[in-house]
């Protein structure tokens, strides 16, 4: 009977046993199963991350290349022009080309705020000629800021080398004021301009006879203010570029690269599209050699 008793007991406390190794083993799976399945969440969590940036990336690049487009498509010439030079230096339309219009022209570039005024025009959508002194773009660092300005979109115009006053030159050093920075501008940008612009409007029939041999269109302007000491801060002459009789239908504008200048531009553009007035592309602007149709 004892050893019944005892026999009962052993076999009682190996099964207790038994269960306490199994319970312990179970107590060690779970905390596995639990790191498992946290893995498994912060994996599912990356990768939605990575989705969501991938996505958000390529909504950019969608967005960059629908605006490059557009600029393309922007800067793509017209097939005929579609306004004219008039004797009196403003422009006319051909056909039926929008009348109350105006061209804006910056001078003297680029000095010092010239790539800054080409953003302002950029940003605001608003086409413009910059002439170009060949004094300006002799060292590197010039070069650099003409080539920029010209892969903004924005012909570049010819002022002659050294801004010299042309009645008073032969005919030698005309052509190399005038061919002379041709060649400089072509090397730096890869193209001959197509407007020329003599120093204080002065020209001569021998300027105006090798501007026509480059494909040069002559031009001068309809009014400007920047040069006059009344006007060298930004509110008085954005007032008056605006606000002047002389603003009328076709106007040729005349800005410099100036500091008060590059301050006033963005009220002068905003003041003009106030007033109805769209810009003219310079694209658009008949030049020699090119018919209306």
């Amino acid at each position: 009977m004892k050893r019944l008793i005892v026999l009962v007991t052993t076999l009682l406390l190996l099964a207790a046993c038994g269960q306490q190794e199994t319970s312990g083993n179970n107590n060690t799976e779970e905390p596995e199963q639990e790191e498992a399945s946290q893995e498994i969440t912060n994996e599912e969590t990356e990768s939605g991350k990575e989705d969501e940036t991938q996505e958000k990336e390529k909504e950019e690049e969608e967005s960059e290349e629908a605006s490059e487009s557009e600029d393309d498509e922007a800067d793509q010439k017209p097939d005929s022009p579609m306004y004219k030079l008039t004797d009196a230096w403003n422009f006319e339309p051909i056909n039926d080309a929008e009348s109350k219009v105006v061209l804006l022209t910056i001078d003297d570039a680029p000095d010092q705020y010239a790539v800054e005024m080409a953003k302002i025009l950029k940003k605001q959508k608003a086409p413009a000629i910059f002439f170009v002194n060949g004094h300006f773009i002799d060292s590197d660092e010039d070069k650099k800021k003409l080539k920029q300005i010209h892969d903004m979109g924005f012909p570049i115009g010819n002022h002659t080398n050294t801004h010299a006053s042309l009645p008073d030159l032969s005919k030698k050093e005309q052509s190399e004021e005038i061919v002379g920075l041709n060649d400089k501008i072509e090397k730096i940008i890869g193209e001959r301009p197509d407007f020329f612009r003599a120093p204080f409007g002065q020209n001569t029939d021998y300027s105006k006879q090798l501007a026509k041999e480059e494909g040069m269109l002559v031009m001068n302007w309809t009014y400007g203010y920047d040069w006059n000491e009344k006007y060298t801060n930004a509110s008085d002459l954005a007032d008056i570029m605006v606000n002047t009789s002389l603003l009328n239908n076709g106007a040729n504008l005349l800005m410099h690269d100036r500091e008060w200048t590059a301050n006033a531009l963005d009220d002068i553009i905003k003041g003009l599209k106030e007033k109805g007035y769209g810009l003219i592309d310079p694209d658009t602007i008949r030049v020699p050699g090119q018919s209306e149709e």
